[in-house]
């Protein structure tokens, strides 16, 4: 069983990033991660809809809290090495978005992994995200600083 459990990466965000956005893990087991996050004023745009950055770095956090989740036997952590967003949609504050994690790829050095964010409202898509992470060894310096 992973030590990777929804408890554990909830805790793990406090006082980074995805914890100071407000990244609600839902669900994670190997190859699968859900989460939620509610909208606030700070993540619009000046146009006032959702700003790229909040979607791509809500997915970007799921794939890659899913990626420690699914390691393979030997490797200690990660790093994003490529990703791409399409955005379908927009919406305002007054939402919350899901998003669904999924590897697509799990290969000894690298793994892929796509990522649907959704509106909570209707479910329907805002954008497809797609990230390939570059897995570190536990022998790996950058590892240890954790």
């Amino acid at each position: 069983m992973s030590e990777w459990t929804r408890e554990r990466l909830n805790e793990i965000n406090t006082g980074r990033l995805p914890g100071l956005f407000g990244l609600e893990v839902l669900r994670v087991e190997h190859g699968e991660l859900d989460a939620r996050l509610d909208l606030r004023p700070e993540f619009m745009a000046p146009n006032g809809f959702l700003h790229a950055g909040t979607v791509v770095s809500m997915a970007d956090s799921c794939c890659g809290e899913g990626c420690l989740a699914s390691l393979p036997e030997g490797m200690a952590g990660f790093t994003t090495s490529e990703l791409k967003s399409n955005f379908l949609r927009s919406t305002v504050e007054d939402d919350a978005l899901r998003c669904e994690a999924r590897l697509v790829h799990g290969g000894r050095t690298t793994q892929v992994w796509d990522a649907t964010v959704t509106r909570e409202s209707d479910e329907k898509p805002l954008a497809l995200f797609r990230c390939t992470q570059y897995l570190l060894a536990e022998s790996d310096p950058r590892v240890q600083r954790r």
